[in-house]
């Protein structure tokens, strides 16, 4: 394993963290299973990389492609929360709906953005150029938008976005909107999902239609096996769990197709989605392993 690989490695590991908090937000404060994230990842990378063709600063560009995932994260939970449609339907309609909107914004399956200037060569002169710093600047991105969710989930509103998800009828009879909650929550997470996809763009300099395919389910493994390392019902501890989970799941792709015994089986570089699904499966069964173990150590003792 070089140390380049390994970079990049953490540095996708970073970008699918902002995927997992917002599928956090979704799946797990909610309660909401949503599936807009494939639709919403690659309608925030090209968003953010039509308005740097355009000659708009890159960090406003990021922007940009957040409000774009925020618009359809309250598109889908309008879909729920007004016409009543049930939430995986509503998420998918939009996400199918999004992939025509992804070609008109951008004109093309994809945008190359060779030449343009990122939100990295921004703060070049700050920290410096090496290996490191692309590392170094999604890192702050993630930790900001972590600390900003810890801070908002010590609020009211974030509060009783939290007893939304936790038991809407008694929310709705402490007099909390739960409607208006639930469009929030959603504009917020696929917000999140969209910034990844924005940052994800300039990172492989390019937006592409495809890139959103398996994000829901990226994100997903990442929560269930950041809260198998790290159980907690402290909001601190469960959103740096999510983080640590996306980029540890990415840290098992990458040893998982670099292994000399799944090469040996024929495995290449198109079969990554088929090795993806295979380590969601084996996340998928860490918590019930876990309480498995913990029955029978009971047991003994």
């Amino acid at each position: 394993m070089s140390l380049l690989a390994l970079f990049g490695t953490f540095e996708t590991g970073l970008v699918y963290a902002l995927v997992a908090l917002g599928v956090l937000l979704s799946f797990r404060i909610l309660d909401f299973p949503d599936l807009t994230a494939d639709g919403s990842f690659p309608l925030g990378a090209f968003s953010c990389a039509v308005c740097m063709v355009a000659g708009i600063n890159p960090l406003l560009a990021v922007g940009i492609g957040f409000w774009a995932g925020a618009l359809s994260g309250v598109i889908t939970a309008w879909l729920h929360v007004r016409l009543g449609i049930l939430q995986l339907l509503a998420g998918i309609i939009v996400m199918t709906a999004l992939y025509s909107v992804n070609l008109r914004i951008g004109g093309a399956p994809n945008i190359p953005l060779l030449g343009s200037g990122t939100v990295f060569d921004l703060f070049a002169p700050f920290i410096g150029s090496g290996m490191w710093q692309n590392s170094a600047v999604l890192l702050g991105f993630v930790l900001l938008v972590k600390f900003a969710l810890d801070w908002f989930f010590s609020t009211e509103t974030g509060l009783a976005m939290r007893a939304t998800g936790a038991n809407p009828r008694m929310a709705r009879a402490q007099g909390i909107s739960t409607g208006n909650m639930v469009l929030l929550g959603m504009a917020l997470s696929n917000g999140l999902i969209a910034m990844a996809g924005a940052l994800f763009a300039q990172l492989v300099g390019g937006a592409d239609v495809s890139a959103g395919l398996g994000t829901i389910v990226f994100g997903l493994a990442a929560v269930i096996l950041g809260e198998a390392l790290l159980p907690s019902k402290n909001i601190w501890l469960v959103t740096l769990s999510v983080i640590l989970g996306s980029v540890i799941y990415r840290l098992f792709i990458m040893v998982a197709m670099g292994s000399e015994t799944l090469s040996g089986l024929g495995l290449q570089t198109q079969d990554l989605n088929l090795v993806t699904s295979v380590l969601v499966v084996l996340v998928l069964m860490l918590p019930k392993t876990k309480a498995k173990l913990q029955m029978k150590r009971k047991q003994l003792s």
